[in-house]
């Protein structure tokens, strides 16, 4: 793997590692999910445009406008990723996180049947594996799921998903910045009425989730979404399945580790799988 590459996943990984920890600061919060959700676009822009200042770039706007419609189109995706995905949390965390990780495999179908790309079938062997531990995680197969709407809430963030990443690929001549910057900024357009129609605005603030929602915003959004953003334009699609499956298996660790959620041997076998796939993965793409 070469240095560009090597940079390149570390930036995902450290994007997922942020995005798996989520689950954790949401649990301090008293607001309302679809809340969250519009203070992490926000926030995330407002992020994007002080680093702009402090390091002197200007916003691009040529670059944005020849990219326009793809921008404001993933924008809009990754806001009706997040409303669905947060939904999906309320009934079931790890099934919502195990549809919407069906993203990243749909892509890869698409590029075969559609944009004749080839697949390395030892990644596609990696693919398959990393999907059945995160099953095996989920708790389909030992009766966990209280509530399958988890599974309904999923799917719908996984088109989000697909939509985000298919568009994000397409994207030319643009830097990190600009992309982030106005994905983010689109996201926030989409979930505001969603909000507000749910009237999902708190009446009253506390400074812990105040703090918690700025963490969100600024370092799980911010931060996150450009070392997201700049990766997924790069990376392969087999490479982003993979990996992103780490995601969810954070998750799960956090809540065995910290809140004493027993994921039982079948979550065991699962994580070890994914972890299994995705350092497999990465050798096999050198072949």
């Amino acid at each position: 793997m070469n240095k560009e590459k090597r940079i390149t996943t570390a930036k995902y990984l450290f994007a997922l590692c942020l995005y798996g920890t989520i689950g954790l600061f949401l649990r301090f919060v008293d607001y309302s999910d679809e809340f969250v959700v519009l203070c992490r676009g926000i926030l995330g822009s407002l992020f994007i445009i002080v680093v702009m200042m402090i390091t002197g770039r200007k916003i691009d706007l040529k670059a944005i406008n020849n990219n326009l419609f793809l921008l404001i189109g993933s924008g809009f995706a990754l806001g009706f990723n997040w409303i669905f995905l947060f939904s999906g949390y309320r009934y079931g965390m790890a099934v919502s996180s195990l549809c919407n990780y069906l993203a990243p495999i749909i892509v890869v179908v698409i590029d075969a049947l559609i944009n004749k790309a080839k697949i390395n079938k030892y990644q596609l062997i990696c693919i398959v594996m990393a999907f059945i531990g995160m099953v095996l995680i989920s708790g389909v197969f030992d009766g966990k799921i209280e509530d399958y709407r988890c599974f309904f809430y999923g799917l719908l963030a996984a088109l989000g998903f697909v939509i985000l990443l298919l568009f994000n690929r397409k994207l030319k001549n643009i830097s990190s910045y600009d992309k982030t910057l106005v994905q983010l900024l689109s996201s926030a357009f989409i979930v505001f009425p969603y909000v507000a129609l749910n009237r999902s605005f708190p009446t009253s603030f506390d400074l812990k989730s105040v703090i918690i929602v700025l963490i969100l915003g600024f370092l799980h959004t911010g931060v996150a979404y450009m070392c997201y953003f700049d990766a997924i334009g790069v990376l392969s699609s087999q490479t982003i399945a993979i990996l992103g499956y780490l995601e969810p298996v954070l998750n799960v660790l956090i809540g065995s580790i910290l809140f004493h959620e027993n994921i039982g041997i079948m979550g065991i076998v699962g994580a070890i799988l994914i972890i299994l796939s995705s350092i497999a993965n990465e050798y096999f793409a050198e072949k």
